[in-house]
């Protein structure tokens, strides 16, 4: 298979082979849906928490004795039933972590890298054209204006922090290095910018 090769300013530099094993498979979309469930399950903190009558601090005195008052007996001031008092059956501390096998995840990347490459999502920046001696926001915006998308996905073969750095303050413009890149990632964004360096790393780690 083969996909556009762009420069910084759009210019079209032919074409670039790349492995049909990752860029022109069979798209799994249940196990896509599978594989952005689970990232969004990972992302809840679970932190949430009330307290419960054993936890409110106070009530340990029996309020009023048992009988001969004529009021409803009561055996704490931090009852569920009073004013502050115990919730019950409030949300309680959770881990909502899942784990998805490697091997899944990885069909997962490559089956959004086909969708991607199979509607024409997918640009290839060539060889060492994104080297930057210094962040630049503009040069970064400019030039994925040009590549077709302000809301893409720059994949990196290795951690940029110039390139990173560039990025991170356009709004729907996210910077990855190959390795890190998941399938979410790819669905999330409607274009995806490679290096032609990054292209290598991803056909060795899926391939």
């Amino acid at each position: 298979m083969k996909l556009p090769l762009r420069g910084l300013a759009g210019e079209d530099k032919g074409e670039i082979e790349v492995s049909d094993k990752v860029f022109a498979a069979e798209v799994n979309e249940a196990l896509l849906h599978q594989a952005v469930v689970i990232w969004q399950a990972n992302q809840r903190q679970g932190t949430r928490s009330t307290k419960t009558r054993a936890e409110v601090r106070g009530g340990g005195r029996k309020p009023w004795r048992q009988k001969g008052t004529g009021r409803a007996r009561q055996g704490s001031i931090r009852s569920p039933l009073w004013r502050k008092g115990g919730v019950v059956f409030g949300p309680r501390p959770n881990d909502f972590r899942l784990a998805l096998p490697q091997k899944m995840r990885r069909r997962a990347v490559v089956s959004a890298l086909s969708a991607k490459a199979r509607d024409g999502e997918i640009v290839v920046l060539e060889a060492n054209a994104l080297q930057l001696s210094e962040p630049k926001t503009k040069t970064v915006r400019a030039a994925l204006d040009a590549l077709g998308s302000l809301r893409a996905l720059l994949v990196t073969a290795d951690h940029d922090p110039i390139v990173y750095k560039s990025i991170r303050n356009l709004p729907g413009a996210t910077s990855l290095e190959a390795r890190q890149v998941t399938a979410r990632d790819l669905l999330a964004h409607p274009r995806l910018v490679l290096t032609a360096e990054s292209v290598r790393v991803l056909e060795e780690v899926l391939g």
